[in-house]
């Protein structure tokens, strides 16, 4: 299982809300959280599952990230 850290524009709880089913929807992601009280509003996914696709799975949800 891997570790990946992304820099996205998640900024509040409501960001969360919505981007929460699009990112459980991912039977590769065992985990995830993002830490909206960084300045880069951090998300960390743990699981089998590549950059490319939690990037493309937040522009779905309407949001941006980009790897760390």
């Amino acid at each position: 299982m891997e570790t990946l850290t992304f820099k996205t524009n998640i900024k509040c709880g409501g960001c969360v809300a919505t981007v929460t089913p699009f990112l459980n929807a991912k039977k590769e992601i065992s985990s995830w959280e993002v830490n909206t009280d960084s300045p880069d509003k951090t998300l960390t996914v743990a699981g089998d599952v590549s950059a490319e696709e939690v990037i493309k799975t937040l522009n779905e949800a309407g949001f941006q990230a980009e790897q760390r």
